[in-house]
């Protein structure tokens, strides 16, 4: 006759288990909380923590102006052309088990003024924050864990904020890289936000998440508390722009509720464009960055409702958007069309616009309305090519 013994495991976070152990070495677990905690899908609030996603430059290097880098991570600076971000800048090699990083190159020695910032920020949405439950007696801690490598060494720093509150809040964080060029692992954790206030709890900004590259004193605050100011990095933090050529690459990134940091959630490619895209979605092909003249556009019927206006049958969104989205048009590739404009087709000739514009614009979809030049002949049915970006980032 087996024996059995039970034995209850209980995770720091929520998740329960009852595990049953026979004396020939099988077990068989029931968990009581299967999708609460850090064993529940979706642990991660951070989009594209292992950057592997690149919508915008397809892995070209860009110069961050208050504009994206891999989708979801803005490069936030107060002044530019101080350094460069790139999908695998150098192309060192990722920590094991990833494919992918962020990295920046510094452009100058650039020495940060009082109330200067420099940060790689993710926005995260309210409705992906909300269950955090920061403004009331019940705030829960959370963890942030990230892989990160830089030619410098010392106490770099970073900060989480609030956005649409009544009181600006924001929590210096700091950790030490110990190793020039070398990958090395990181965990912060955060005590939850009990200050009275109004946290974005919809699709607006839920939560800033910071890693700063350099800020003034001003933007600078005591680390490991929250504070009413509008802090981005720690004080005393190392400043990647303050030294030329300096780099800093990042990877790996996860933000989840409790105080355990748990290994890194890997979503399948298909999930994590998905979630990208209800930021930023585009016609181009997922690695052809946004151009004019790029083939592979979208072809369909454009109705003309009057000698000098037509409209085009709905394009749908592959998700939906978290709102109604800023529509910037490309034009096609051999279709004749001048920069930026769409064209029709009549059966011989491609015509362009010279005003392509988006209408009833909405998170799920929108149609284009164009002019041209020519007259058209009031309903009849043209042939309609071109490319688009919706951007309704937060």
């Amino acid at each position: 006759m087996s024996t059995l013994k039970t034995t209850n495991l209980q995770h720091a976070s929520a998740a329960s288990a009852a595990i049953t152990l026979a004396s020939d070495g099988s077990a068989a677990a029931t968990l009581s909380s299967l999708n609460g905690g850090p064993l529940s899908g979706a642990r991660n609030r951070i989009i594209n923590g292992d950057m592997r996603i690149d919508q915008r430059n397809a892995g070209a290097s860009v110069t961050p102006a208050n504009s994206y880098t891999v989708d979801r991570w803005q490069g936030g600076v107060s002044q530019t052309n101080k350094f460069t971000a790139q999908q695998n800048a150098n192309g060192v090699t990722p920590p094991a088990g990833f494919k992918n990083y962020l990295g920046v190159i510094s452009s100058s020695a650039y020495s940060v003024l009082t109330s200067d910032y420099f940060v790689l920020s993710q926005r995260i949405e309210g409705y992906n924050f909300a269950d955090f439950n920061f403004g009331t007696s019940s705030a829960q801690s959370f963890t942030l864990s990230f892989w990160v490598r830089s030619s410098l060494t010392g106490t770099f720093g970073g900060s989480f904020q609030g956005a649409a509150a009544a009181t600006l809040r924001s929590y210096p964080f700091s950790y030490t890289i110990a190793a020039a060029n070398t990958w090395e692992y990181k965990t912060v954790t955060v005590t939850g936000d009990t200050f009275s206030n109004t946290w974005d709890s919809t699709n607006g900004i839920g939560l800033y998440v910071n890693f700063s590259l350099g800020a003034g004193t001003s933007a600078s605050g005591t680390a490991g508390s929250w504070a009413s100011a509008n802090y981005t990095s720690a004080t005393g933090a190392t400043s990647v722009v303050g030294t030329n050529g300096a780099t800093f690459y990042i990877t790996g990134v996860q933000l989840e509720a409790g105080t355990v940091a748990t290994p890194f959630e890997r979503r399948s490619y298909g999930q994590e464009l998905a979630l990208c895209q209800r930021y930023f979605s585009k016609s181009f092909s997922t690695s052809v960055a946004p151009a004019d003249s790029a083939s592979n556009q979208l072809e369909s019927i454009f109705a003309p409702y009057d000698t000098g206006n037509g409209q085009s049958t709905a394009y749908r969104f592959s998700v939906e958007m978290r709102a109604s989205p800023s529509i910037v048009f490309y034009r096609g590739n051999a279709r004749g069309a001048t920069s930026g404009q769409w064209a029709t087709y009549d059966g011989s000739a491609w015509t362009s616009f010279t005003s392509t514009l988006s209408s009833v614009v909405s998170t799920g979809g929108f149609t284009v309305v164009g002019s041209r030049s020519a007259a058209f002949t009031a309903k009849q049915a043209l042939l309609l090519s071109g490319h688009y970006t919706a951007d309704a980032e937060l």
